[in-house]
């Protein structure tokens, strides 16, 4: 038996466990301030945040790119994870897809913010595109499809016109109090229910 097929001592195990959840706080803590206070909110309120110090948050992402990019990669897998899920519990794959978009309006916030922290340009970010559209589309394809197999939502729906039309209607730049996309959201849904019959 080589060195690394060896179990993990349980100090170790226990400090690797230590670590990841470490991590997932910073990721959840994170997420919630680039929300409340853009992606140049002071590290140290993350920190805070996830109750951990200067020191631990450091050694996860020594960078503010390397964490801002965790945190996109994360919440898009959250996203992703959560649409099967919300298929399984809930009674109508409507009501699925529309709880599906509230937890992608809320993932929005912090990819414009992303967007404006990194230069379209760069590699970096069109890696990140691309990521969010491999892991995204195809949950957004399966809640479509099995809203319109329960005859819920009309036929021809693209996920991703859909996604991208949902993403221009939280786009405001100038953060005017009088504009909701989330109520433009509302009608965008209402205008993809299938009409009753007579």
């Amino acid at each position: 038996m080589s060195a690394a097929d060896k179990p993990l001592p349980e100090a170790a195990r226990s400090t690797r466990a230590d670590a990841v959840r470490s991590r997932q706080k910073l990721l959840a803590a994170a997420g919630e301030v680039f929300v409340d206070s853009g992606v140049d909110a002071p590290v140290r309120e993350i920190a805070a945040r996830a109750g951990v110090g200067m020191g631990t948050l450091y050694r996860h992402f020594p960078t503010r790119a390397d964490l801002v990019v965790a945190v996109f990669r994360h919440q898009v897998e959250e996203c992703a994870d959560a649409g099967p899920r919300l298929l399984a519990d809930t009674d109508s794959p409507s009501a699925a897809l529309r709880q599906w978009i509230d937890l992608f309006v809320d993932f929005l916030v912090t990819k414009h913010g992303l967007a404006h922290s990194m230069q379209p340009d760069s590699s970096g970010f069109g890696a990140l595109h691309g990521f969010f559209l491999e892991r995204l589309l195809p949950v957004a394809e399966e809640l479509l499809d099995a809203a319109v197999r329960a005859g819920e939502i009309r036929t021809g729906i693209e996920p991703y016109e859909l996604m991208r039309g949902i993403g221009n209607l939280c786009i405001a730049p100038d953060h005017d109090p009088r504009y909701d996309p989330r109520r433009l959201i509302d009608l965008l849904l209402l205008g993809l229910q299938q009409p009753k019959t007579p």
